[in-house]
């Protein structure tokens, strides 16, 4: 499997910004799918945003579109949430999760995490 790490997270005030960081490793897939969730406490993990291995196919939660935007540079290995106008119901651990090919959109694709990172957001 691939192994994920994030990093990014923080405090920030609402409408403000941060970018999220995913260095993955080679694993079974050569080029994965890579993917974003995020669980607020008490609350079931959820999907934010997806991209698929050659950066085309990319699907976000309407919760989130218009505001974040993932993208990814696979000379670095790297995947990344590029957070704007953040509110207070964004706060959340978030999880960088690696998928086979072509399986971005769908969360139960999903079948490698990272330890997650925490955004705090406040009004």
């Amino acid at each position: 499997q691939v192994q994920l790490a994030e990093s990014g997270g923080g405090l920030v005030q609402a409408g403000g910004s941060l970018r999220l960081s995913c260095v993955a490793s080679t694993g079974v897939f050569r080029s994965p799918d890579m993917g974003w969730f995020r669980q607020a406490p008490g609350k079931e993990r959820k999907f934010v945003a997806g991209i698929s291995w050659n950066g085309v196919g990319i699907a976000y939660a309407d919760s989130v579109k218009g505001r974040f935007t993932i993208s990814r540079d696979d000379v670095v290995k790297t995947s990344y949430l590029q957070m704007n106008s953040l509110k207070p119901e964004d706060t959340a651990v978030y999880f960088c999760a690696a998928a086979p090919p072509n399986s971005y959109a769908d969360p139960s694709r999903y079948v490698s995490w990272g330890p997650g990172t925490q955004v705090t957001v406040s009004s």
